[in-house]
């Protein structure tokens, strides 16, 4: 199904919203397992109105201050299902010591521009120097994720001149397109009515 901009706005929406609540669950972070693990979480939003899967989280940056659960990144998707719309996004946590660097743009692999979704940014010290957290995502066209051949490449830019590229595996990409069309092939009340998996606190 094609989506247009009406009918995806509220699920566009939820997304950027999710960012904050924690849209979906993460696999168990293990550092065994944590650049391994292809185990796409899934969890239901607002009373089963959304399905919201979110694949594993993989590291673009050592943990900030060696500190588990921060400088990831994860594939997320948001199923509404009422409509079957469904949206994408690379959801990027980026923590740093050093000025402030307020990522504000995204684009893809040919230079085109991806719709950058800004979800939060806190100063988390300046005892002595400051450091920061900001969370952001780049809305991802199904179509691309699904024409991609090996790995997906993205580069976020911040207002301060610093550009980040972030490379997704092939199988990443594979694992969630084949979780979303699982969830569209499944019965819709059911996959509605599946409970929440516990979310993990972010840092």
């Amino acid at each position: 199904m094609r989506a247009t901009p009406r009918l995806l706005a509220p699920v566009l929406l939820m997304l950027a919203l999710a960012g904050c609540a924690g849209m979906a669950t993460a696999p168990p972070r293990t550092p065994a397992a944590a650049q391994t693990a292809t185990v796409v979480g899934i969890s239901t939003e607002q009373g089963g109105r959304f399905i919201a899967l979110a694949g594993p989280r993989r590291q673009h940056a050592e943990p900030f201050l060696g500190v588990p659960g921060t400088n990831f990144y994860t594939l997320r998707s948001l199923i509404d299902t009422r409509t079957g719309e469904t949206a994408h996004q690379l959801y990027v946590s980026d923590s740093y010591a050093g000025a402030e660097l307020d990522w504000n743009a995204a684009r893809d692999a040919q230079g085109r521009p991806l719709r950058f979704i800004p979800i939060s940014k806190n100063e988390i010290t300046c005892q002595p120097s400051c450091s920061y957290a900001e969370e952001f995502a780049a809305a991802l066209p199904e179509a691309r994720l699904r024409e991609s051949a090996g790995r997906l490449s993205m580069t976020f830019a911040a207002r301060s001149g610093t550009e980040k590229t972030i490379a997704v595996p092939a199988e990443l990409i594979r694992a969630q397109l084949a979780a979303v069309d699982r969830v569209r092939a499944g019965p819709p009340v059911a996959a509605a009515a599946e409970p929440p998996r516990p979310i993990e606190p972010r840092p």
